[in-house]
């Protein structure tokens, strides 16, 4: 659950914000995938979930929607929590210009699963980086191409029956058990996981909240 302002935020991670820094960076991501890679790159931070709406807005571009929701996460956050630096971030699996969100059920799991099979597809994280104390914001979004091998029906109702497609936009994990679906990436690993962590962490230092 969020924290209400005031509460003290949980900690991750094992490297200090800049010496003398006034504050800490926020996470807006329930992710915990996302908490992993922050921990991995040894950068402090606290997490607080944001709670927005994610509808598509009608017209709306693939890399607009992700590039507006990180935006919003990211302020909705600071909105209501102390700290500087507010990281907002979304992302989605992109086929044939279509964007393929989570699954609601089985039957549309099956449906996109079925749709990536044999094929390529693009997964596009838009993040924020927010300075409440400097009101900056830098925003980028980040696409890595992923083609998926030829999958059997029997994989991916094996891998459906696992559960771990439901929470997941385009209905897998290449950490989990999809690994063994993809046979190639074109571009950054982290991205397709849920945070281009080089590109992140560059705005971060640009912004001097990392050495």
């Amino acid at each position: 659950m969020p924290n209400n302002a005031g509460e003290p935020l949980k900690k991750h991670g094992r490297v200090p914000m800049k010496e003398n820094s006034p504050s800490t960076i926020v996470l807006a991501s329930a992710s915990p995938r996302r908490s992993e890679l922050m921990s991995l790159a040894e950068i402090e931070f606290a997490v607080v979930p944001a709670d927005i709406c994610e509808d598509i807005l009608p017209g709306e571009l693939p890399v607009d929607h992700v590039v507006r929701l990180s935006h919003e996460k990211a302020d909705a956050v600071a909105e209501r929590t102390p700290g500087r630096f507010f990281i907002g971030a979304d992302t989605i699996v992109v086929l044939d210009g279509a964007i393929l969100g989570k699954p609601v059920d089985a039957g549309d799991a099956l449906r996109m699963l079925s749709g990536l099979s044999g094929r390529n597809h693009e997964v596009i994280t838009g993040f924020t980086v927010y300075d409440k104390i400097g009101g900056i914001h830098i925003s980028r979004s980040v696409c890595t191409e992923v083609t998926f091998k030829k999958l059997q029906h029997y994989e991916i109702a094996a891998y459906i029956a696992t559960g771990c497609p439901m929470d997941k936009a385009g209905a897998y994990a290449i950490q989990g058990g999809a690994v063994h679906f993809v046979r190639s990436i074109n571009g950054s690993y982290t991205n397709v996981i849920g945070l281009p962590m080089t590109e992140l962490y560059e705005v971060l230092q640009a912004m001097q909240a990392v050495e």
